[in-house]
């Protein structure tokens, strides 16, 4: 692109296209206008951008054709798919938070610290990957760089702001029912979220994982070009409101020690490392809320098996798990 971009929020309204908004704000991206969509319930609501007050609107095809260069969705499959449409014969952009078109062959899937070569000779369409795979792989992309990766396993710690808004309200309401002993009955998750911990984020697929965790699986190998790098995930839905954690082993090809690991990790642009065992030193959810960077502590050897260490990660899901990744592929298109 070499003109200021008119660029277009679809999904403004929901939580990552709220925090969309506020990162174009925030770094203060290059466009020329900005324009806000959202289904008809949510139209004609207005949104603060730097000093003004923007209207929503509605999304429609030729609306979004005749206001939008480059578009950062947020708006579910269903959109997803009628904007891949929308904009075939077009110079549109789409960078897609959703996991619609993520593992297409076609589509790039690019964390920009990591992969941004994909995006070259992009064909208009780019997908965000999922949360948890974003803050993964930042942490995995300087041990593959410097050590080899033969494994990953891995666990999730997801908050309800996973779920989105509804999630966080769900959360909410059941806890406040529960401390006044009143009734209430689950809608987004399957079973009570409040002081709880659900191994299940999605459908179960037939050999028995979810969605989420074949999302990690997948994805991890896509954008680091490894289709047979061993990888499996277990998935879990915890009753925090912001922030994924994730616990993670990982065998390396080279013999390593916790401290060069250390100190790749915290080269790593984007990655900051947490860790100081004598001080009870490690990164929780609740001290990277609103930041962009993705925190690793806990990091030691497995005393089970060689070259093989364990890693805990942490990271704000709304933020750099999917608005700032999607503003951040839109930097470097520009």
């Amino acid at each position: 692109m070499k003109k200021l971009p008119r660029v277009s929020i679809v999904g403004a309204t929901g939580l990552v296209g709220r925090s969309l908004l506020d990162l174009l704000a925030q770094r203060k991206f290059p466009l020329s206008e900005l324009t806000l969509f959202a289904s008809s319930r949510s139209a004609r609501k207005t949104m603060d951008f730097l000093d003004d007050e923007l209207e929503v609107e509605e999304l429609t095809a030729e609306a979004f054709r005749e206001k939008t260069d480059l578009a950062l969705c947020s708006a579910g499959r269903k959109v997803s798919y009628m904007l891949r449409d929308w904009i075939e014969g077009t110079d549109i952009v789409v960078v897609d938070n959703s996991s619609a078109f993520r593992m297409n062959d076609e589509v790039p899937l690019v964390i920009p610290e990591v992969n941004p070569e994909a995006l070259v000779g992009h064909r208009g369409y780019i997908a965000n990957p999922n949360c948890s795979t974003i803050q993964l792989v930042m942490a995995l992309k300087p041990i593959l760089d410097n050590f080899g990766l033969r494994r990953v396993v891995m666990s999730t710690y997801q908050s309800v702001s996973g779920a989105g808004q509804a999630g966080i309200d769900e959360l909410s309401a059941q806890t406040v029912a529960l401390f006044n002993q009143e009734s209430w009955e689950p809608k987004i998750f399957p079973y009570q979220i409040a002081f709880n911990a659900i191994p299940q984020i999605g459908p179960f697929g037939p050999d028995g994982y979810s969605e989420e965790e074949l999302k990690a699986t997948n994805e991890t190998r896509k954008i680091l070009g490894l289709p047979d790098l061993g990888i499996s995930c277990t998935a879990v839905r915890i009753p925090t409101f912001a922030c994924h954690g994730e616990s993670v082993m990982v065998e390396t090809e080279k013999e390593t020690s916790p401290e060069e690991l250390r100190a790749v990790l915290a080269a790593f642009p984007g990655v900051k490392v947490v860790d100081g065992p004598e001080d009870n030193l490690y990164p929780v959810p609740s001290m990277t809320v609103d930041l962009n960077d993705v925190f690793v502590g806990r990091i030691r050897r497995d005393l089970s098996a060689p070259n093989s260490f364990h890693l805990w990660i942490v990271a704000d899901n709304v933020l750099k798990g999917a608005a700032l990744n999607a503003v951040q592929i839109a930097e470097a298109l520009l």
